[in-house]
């Protein structure tokens, strides 16, 4: 039995749900229900007036209130604001979902007390500026986030921990991630009660609701060939065709073909869609988790055949032609033996169980090691050419920690340095994606021609970066201070805490 202070808990902020576990007095991860009884959470907000409803009161209210509904706000971290307003407001998207976790956070002390303290999952594929976003939102649902773990990693966790793998037992499990949102791939190693990610790969915007577009398309677009109206240019509508698509997906990943009736402006059509439609109208978005799966296993070094096992995680893994796909690809039969909605949140509880003891210098029954998802760099000037380069400092699929510099020749009368940090595979700046920029102060006047300076990244388990800058060959530490892109200023974090937490 484990004698913590608090409960380990872990939280799944999905795109389209949301799930929170704990562990038991076992230490096995259990599911907790929300207010509404229900295991998972649609991550769906409306706004009324001065009240706020979240999950699925407001899923429900999606058909007639779609214009006040704010969802897949996952996929508008890292931006100034969510990408539409609401009752004339804009949201920082960070504050969305803290209003999300603030209503997981109260669902769950009505279960087992009072807790600060919890993990926060996020796609392998989310980006520095969206990890701090994610940090953040979990400050402004007065939520202290011991860690944030990477979906497919907190999957492997969970698949470990239900399979009771031994010492002895040495699997390397792709963990295939497509939710409703978002889709990661990640190559973990597991050695007994080791975890070690060897690559990852994804896209944050691509997941089930891409499927979900195709079928709201498909739909219109027959309503308007027979009606020669548009059923998508009203919100009460459009909110409609949205549940009726994500209906129609759920159906056909059950059986061969759906019925829908559609009905606007006093027109009615019925639709029938099969199976064989759907895949064909959604192939390409399949084609592309295809060609990131084979990417990220050459990335790890290995072929198809060095793989054990292929996890499934994701409710979007469940339509069939993800199966027969991976099937084909890779000749194995896709595990489910994961529950596709709970077990990234499992994983989560199990990493916060393992963090609490570490905080209480109590021993831990695992470890788990992540990769970067993108290489991390600065923009530097090319010395033959003088036109702007992407200087890389940490490859992408680094083993995380990791603290690695890189020198900058600076000139004599040179007073201070103007740093941009940048994530991206390209040497062309413009083909990366700034994620903040450091102010380098304080170089003394009097420094030798040819002095230099030394960078250094730090970059951590969860995917956070700090930067010190030293002078070459001294113990000059240089001021800087690191300011990210569109996130939001201390000050504002206080006013939305206060506004949702009250």
């Amino acid at each position: 039995m484990n004698q913590r202070e608090q409960p380990a808990v872990g939280i799944d902020l999905g795109t389209t749900y949301s799930v929170v576990a704990v562990l038991d007095e076992n230490d096995s991860p259990q599911t907790l229900l929300n207010a509404e009884g229900e295991p998972t959470t649609p991550s769906v907000l409306l706004f009324q007036e001065q009240e706020v409803l979240i999950g699925n009161k407001a899923e429900v209210a999606k058909a007639d209130h779609y214009e006040s509904i704010a969802e897949y706000t996952k996929r508008d971290l890292g931006k100034r604001a969510f990408h539409k307003e609401i009752s004339g407001f804009e949201y920082p998207p960070e504050a969305l979902l803290a209003f999300i976790l603030n209503k997981l956070r109260k669902d769950a002390i009505v279960q087992i007390g009072e807790f600060t303290k919890a993990v926060i999952t996020v796609p392998a594929y989310f980006d520095e500026v969206r990890r701090k976003a994610t940090q953040d939102a979990g400050y402004l649902a007065g939520i202290e986030v011991l860690d944030i773990i990477n979906e497919p990693t907190a999957a492997a966790i969970a698949y470990g921990f239900q399979q009771n793998l031994q010492e002895s037992q040495n699997q390397t499990i792709l963990v295939y991630d497509l939710g409703g949102g978002t889709f990661d791939v990640t190559i973990v190693k597991i050695e007994g009660r080791d975890y070690k990610a060897l690559a990852t790969d994804g896209d944050v915007q691509l997941g089930g609701v891409d499927w979900d577009q195709r079928l709201v398309d498909f739909l219109s677009e027959a309503f308007l060939s027979a009606h020669t109206i548009d059923p998508r240019n009203d919100p009460k509508s459009l909110g409609m065709l949205w549940q009726q698509a994500k209906n129609a997906k759920h159906v056909l990943s059950q059986v061969d073909e759906c019925s829908i009736q559609l009905e606007f402006q006093q027109q009615t059509l019925p639709v029938t869609v099969t199976r064989e439609k759907f895949e064909s109208l959604t192939a390409d978005l399949l084609e592309r988790t295809r060609f990131t799966a084979g990417q990220t296993v050459k990335a790890a070094g290995l072929e198809w055949s060095d793989i054990n096992h292929i996890l499934l995680v994701g409710g979007s893994t469940r339509m069939p032609a993800v199966s027969r796909m991976l099937q084909s690809e890779s000749g194995l039969e896709p595990d489910h033996s994961v529950s596709p909605d709970e077990a990234v949140a499992h994983g989560a509880a199990l990493h916060a169980g393992r963090l609490l003891d570490q905080q209480q210098g109590r021993p831990t029954s695992f470890s788990v090691q992540n990769v970067n998802s993108h290489t991390l760099g600065v923009i530097g000037v090319d010395p033959e050419t003088q036109r702007p380069r992407t200087a890389k400092i940490i490859p992408r699929n680094t083993g995380l920690p990791i603290t690695a510099k890189r020198e900058f020749r600076i000139r004599p009368d040179q007073q201070s340095i103007k740093l941009e940090i940048v994530e991206g595979e390209s040497r062309s700046p413009e083909a990366c994606q700034l994620i903040g920029s450091c102010m380098i102060r304080g170089i003394p006047a009097d420094l030798p021609e040819k002095s230099a300076v030394e960078v250094f990244f730090k970059y951590r388990e969860d995917g956070r970066l700090s930067v010190k800058v030293r002078i070459k060959g001294t113990d000059i530490i240089l001021d800087n201070e690191f300011l990210r892109e569109n996130t939001l200023s201390s000050e504002q974090l206080e006013v939305w805490r206060n506004y949702i937490t009250g």
